[in-house]
């Protein structure tokens, strides 16, 4: 069988005071028409990932609202693991192709899997392209299976996706991040748009004591009485750490004595990371204001739950970004972003909250000076940030379009969004869940009004209503 990841319990009483009331309140009503239906989350590593961090979350919630719900991890040798990187980047849109000894190679190691799954479930997800290649080898049976792709697919690369493409005629319906991610021709006539979600009661997120949190950071060597600004990211090009390090070398001229943490996880599958850690490493060895951890270096939940909330300026300088959730994280604890615009970054911080988007190298360093400079305007953008995180980017949210996918994918009735539970609306731009829509930004088509979760949502359905209207059918 494939491994079985254990995971702990959740509550969804533990949310309350924390999520909107609204929203909690609808996904227990939404929960009881699926009670008893099995539920598989199937991805390629359970830790150093932001999908595993949200299936480590989503998981055993799920399980206390009925559903019965497990997580497992293909299984594969490590040559498989840099041919699915060469694909990761491909999606992004890398020029790099794969040769006929990868192609085989994934499907080889598509095939083994499929004879491990060996269980029976109603609704089968498959996260990102690693277990992509199940389905076709071991049929679908009486499930429904979804392929979930947390990755910028907007422009990949034409030959690396014809050959993925061809994997996914059988399944029932795919899901992304946001609607922009869809490739064009996308053979999977069901599409549901889901922006992923922040767990606030996991380690990484629950409160901190400010003295708890220095001693963390004592601790592991960084100075907290010293300014400081942090990149949490997974050690990867598209993050742009060497870019981070030239904008803090930028920024330290007019803030002295900053501080620079460069945080990052290695992944069972991400093979790629040891180079990117190794380039890092020759770029800031000759400067000991740059520190460098991963969580082979003791650096673990707590450790980034005290980077965040310490920090006066947390950085996310992606170039390409699936969502990049560490914003979110960072904005929940109240400290200012800087980040690329890119991916879903600029819906979490839609309206000018939270921070600012850059552009390029001395973009972002303006951008870190200046939240160093102005600290009240730093305090109050985040501010808003955090009040935004709890309305659209909370665990809850998140698991209430999931389980309005999961009904109507049991129940076999078309997915539209006057099905949505009764009393729920769906931004229908990025897809966000709105259970409270008396301040939301509104537009009328058609003689029916639609709700957004930010006044850049609202303006992109107003050019092109059509558009957005048949994405949410």
């Amino acid at each position: 069988m494939l491994t079985n990841v254990d995971v702990g319990r959740r509550s969804l009483s533990s949310y309350r005071r924390i999520a909107p009331d609204e929203l909690l309140d609808k996904l227990t009503e939404s929960a009881r028409d699926l009670q008893g239906v099995r539920v598989l989350h199937v991805n390629a590593t359970p830790y150093g990932g932001g999908v595993s961090e949200l299936l480590r979350s989503l998981v055993p919630l799920t399980n206390d609202l009925g559903l019965i719900a497990d997580w497992k991890v293909i299984t594969a040798e490590d040559d498989f693991f840099s041919v699915t990187k060469t694909i990761h980047n491909a999606l992004q849109g890398a020029e790099r192709g794969l040769e006929k000894a990868e192609r085989d190679a994934f499907l080889a190691a598509s095939a083994r899997n499929a004879e491990l799954l060996e269980e029976e479930f109603d609704v089968v997800f498959l996260h990102d392209p690693q277990p992509l290649g199940i389905l076709p080898f071991h049929g679908k049976g009486d499930a429904r299976w979804v392929w979930r792709c947390h990755i910028d697919t907007s422009q990949p690369n034409p030959e690396v996706w014809d050959f993925l493409s061809r994997q996914l005629s059988e399944y029932d319906a795919a899901v992304f991040t946001m609607e922009q991610f869809v490739p064009p021709n996308f053979p999977v006539d069901r599409v549901e748009i889901i922006p992923p979600a922040i767990d606030p009661v996991s380690p990484k997120n629950l409160p901190l004591a400010p003295a708890t949190a220095q001693q963390v950071l004592d601790w592991i060597g960084v100075c907290p009485d010293r300014p400081l600004m942090t990149q949490i990211a997974r050690f990867d090009p598209w993050k742009d750490p060497l870019g981070v390090i030239a904008a803090y070398r930028i920024a330290r001229e007019d803030v002295p004595g900053l501080q620079l943490a460069l945080a990052g996880s290695m992944a069972l599958d991400d093979p790629e990371g040891w180079d990117v850690y190794r380039q890092i490493q020759e770029q800031s060895e000759a400067d000991p204001l740059i520190h460098v951890f991963s969580n082979l270096t003791g650096v673990g939940n707590i450790e980034v739950n005290a980077f965040q909330r310490l920090s006066q300026v947390i950085v996310q300088k992606s170039v390409r970004e699936g969502f990049g959730l560490v914003v979110s994280e960072a904005l929940w604890k109240g400290t200012p972003v800087v980040a690329g615009r890119a991916g879903g970054i600029p819906l979490q911080m839609a309206d000018g909250v939270g921070g600012f988007l850059v552009d390029d190298i001395e973009g972002c360093a303006r951008a870190i000076v200046r939240l160093f400079e102005e600290p009240e305007a730093a305090a109050e953008m985040a501010a808003r940030g955090q009040e935004r995180v709890r309305e659209h980017f909370l665990l809850p949210r998140m698991l209430l379009n999931e389980l309005s996918l999961i009904g109507d994918l049991v129940r076999q009735r078309p997915l539209r969004c006057d099905l949505t539970p009764a009393g729920v609306h769906r931004d229908p731009v990025c897809g966000m869940t709105l259970t409270d829509v008396s301040s939301a930004p509104r537009a009328t088509y058609d003689g029916s009004a639609y709700y957004f979760c930010s006044e850049a949502c609202r303006l992109r359905f107003v050019q092109e209503p059509e558009h957005f209207l048949v994405i949410c059918h």
